[in-house]
C-alpha cells in the first residue's frame, strides 16, 4: 500500500482530482452565465446550477455535513427566496433591458482584481498552514458545529434577518402595486 503511495507522482491526479476539477469548471461555466444572462428567471436558475456544484465540491472533499448546509439553506431556501421576489415584485420574466447597465468592462475589471485579491489573501493566510489529519476531519460535523457556534452565529442570524426584511420589503412592495392599480380603477373611492 505504501510503495502504490510512493510511486504515484506528487502531480499525478487521482480519479477525485479529476471529478473535483470538472464539477469545478461546470460550477464555474454555471457562475458565469448566472451573471451574464439578461433574463432574471434565468439567471437564479444558473444560480441553482452553480449552488449545487458547490454542494458536489463539498462531497467530494468528505465535507458532508457542509455539502447538505449547502443545498439546504442556498438551493433550497436562498434561491426559492430570490425566486419569490422575483415574483413578488413583479420583475420581467423575459428579457430585461434594464439589466444591462452598459458597465461589462468596468464590472469585469473590478471583478478580476477583487478575485486576485482574495486568492492572495487566502494563499498568504495559509501558505504555512498545515491540516491535522490525527484530529477529526475539517469537513465533520462536530467540528464543523463548533466553529458555526462559537464564532458564527452572529453573522449567520443577521443575514438570515436581512433575507427575512428583503421578502417582507417585497411582500409591501407588491401589496403597493395592487392597491394602488385598484384606486386608479376606482377614483371615487366606491366599492
Amino acid at each position: 500500500m505504501i510503495a502504490a503511495a510512493e510511486t504515484q507522482g506528487f502531480l499525478s491526479p487521482t480519479g477525485v482530482e479529476i471529478a473535483f476539477l470538472l464539477v469545478g469548471l461546470a460550477t464555474l461555466g454555471a457562475a458565469v452565465i448566472t451573471v451574464t444572462t439578461k433574463q432574471l428567471v434565468h439567471a437564479a436558475l444558473w444560480l441553482v446550477v452553480a449552488l449545487g456544484g458547490l454542494a458536489v465540491e463539498y462531497l467530494l472533499l468528505t465535507a458532508e455535513f457542509i455539502a447538505w448546509v449547502q443545498v439546504l439553506i442556498y438551493v433550497g431556501s436562498v434561491v426559492v427566496l430570490l425566486l419569490f421576489g422575483l415574483m413578488l415584485t413583479k420583475a420581467p420574466i423575459g428579457r430585461s433591458p434594464d439589466a444591462d447597465s452598459g458597465n461589462r468592462w468596468v464590472a469585469l475589471s473590478v471583478a478580476v482584481a477583487a478575485a486576485g485579491s482574495l486568492v492572495w489573501v487566502v494563499v498568504d493566510a495559509f501558505r504555512t498552514t498545515w491540516i491535522d489529519l490525527d484530529g477529526p476531519a475539517q469537513g465533520s460535523t462536530q467540528v464543523s458545529g463548533e466553529i458555526l457556534f462559537r464564532h458564527w452565529v452572529l453573522p449567520f442570524e443577521a443575514l438570515s434577518v436581512l433575507l427575512l426584511a428583503a421578502l417582507v420589503g417585497a411582500i409591501v412592495l407588491s401589496r403597493k402595486d395592487a392597491h394602488d392599480a385598484e384606486a386608479a380603477m376606482d377614483p371615487e373611492g366606491k366599492s
